[in-house]
């Protein structure tokens, strides 16, 4: 009888350990220079945003955010972001589903007209809007005869909104449902599924983290979007102003405290965001290691 072989394992040594990590000195310089660059360029303008909206204390930063401007600058974003997120979860939604799961000729120019946002400035893209639906635009003429304001209304802030926010949901979901590949709707379908069946009980679960992070990337840029939405609203205080826009100008009158204080709200909700995502991510790990942790049932051998 012959002995079986054992598989002798190398032992690992400190030496080698050594060699497959970074001198000491080398850890603490690269964390030392990343805690640095958080805390003066995150932590410490954050902390100063709080700091300077309680200067004045409590009352005068209760009276700055209850300015009837300011309120309605709040209630304005929440409108905006509450309107341009359902339209970039459709858009999203529909984006990804063709590029991942269809072969089409113009596939790559759908591609790239997603990712055009990116390229383009916010400030180029309030001025294509106005350009279009301006009075004196290419469409100005036929909204006037019938009564239409698109620039320097709701409308126009809206439009220049979804326009730089919704390559987020798109950017988020391709990736994820090509990696899912199409096995399992085909199999649904087989089965007898309708489309919409299929949609809703297989696909859309498979990719709901992507979907809910972008929704977050879509909402947090909605809120702070700038460029596009100072060209379009005409600055209009009590009307077409968004917290940004009312910060901004706040900041030009020489009322600082008032403009920290309007800041502060978008640093909370900024806060907020991050801390559901946090949550969302810690969701997703635990979902991941209880289907790791899973015992893998075998089928029962045939007789």
């Amino acid at each position: 009888m012959s002995a079986t072989p054992r598989a002798t394992t190398k032992p690992t040594t400190q030496a080698s350990r050594r060699g497959s990590e970074d001198p000491r000195w080398v850890r603490w310089l690269l964390t030392a220079v990343a805690l640095t660059f958080t805390t003066v360029l995150l932590f410490l303008p954050l902390a100063n945003v709080f700091a300077q909206a309680l200067a004045k204390g409590w009352a005068a930063y209760w009276d700055a955010l209850a300015h009837p401007d300011s309120l309605h600058a709040i209630r304005l974003t929440l409108t905006v972001a509450a309107v341009c997120i359902p339209l970039n979860v459709v858009f999203g939604l529909a984006a990804a589903w063709a590029v991942a799961k269809f072969e089409f000729r113009g596939k790559s120019l759908l591609i790239t007209l997603i990712d055009l946002p990116f390229a383009v400035s916010p400030v180029v893209a309030g001025l294509m809007i106005v350009v279009l639906f301006g009075l004196q635009g290419y469409l100005g003429p036929w909204l006037l005869d019938r009564d239409i304001q698109i620039v320097f209304a709701l409308p126009g802030i809206v439009i220049a909104t979804v326009f730089v926010t919704f390559p987020f949901v798109a950017r988020e979901l391709i990736p994820v449902m090509q990696a899912t590949g199409s096995e399992q709707e085909q199999a649904a379908l087989t089965l007898g599924a309708g489309g919409w069946r299929t949609f809703w009980s297989v696909t859309l679960p498979s990719v709901k983290w992507g979907l809910v992070y972008g929704i977050i990337l879509c909402n947090a840029r909605a809120m702070g979007e700038f460029g596009a939405v100072s060209v379009v609203s005409g600055h209009i205080a009590g009307l077409t102003d968004t917290m940004p826009l009312r910060v901004e100008k706040l900041y030009n009158e020489y009322n600082a405290q008032a403009a920290f204080a309007v800041a502060s709200v978008l640093a909370l909700l900024a806060l907020l965001t991050l801390a559901v995502k946090t949550w969302l991510e810690w969701r997703q790990n635990a979902e991941f290691a209880r289907a790791q942790a899973a015992p893998v049932t075998e089928p029962p051998a045939r007789p």
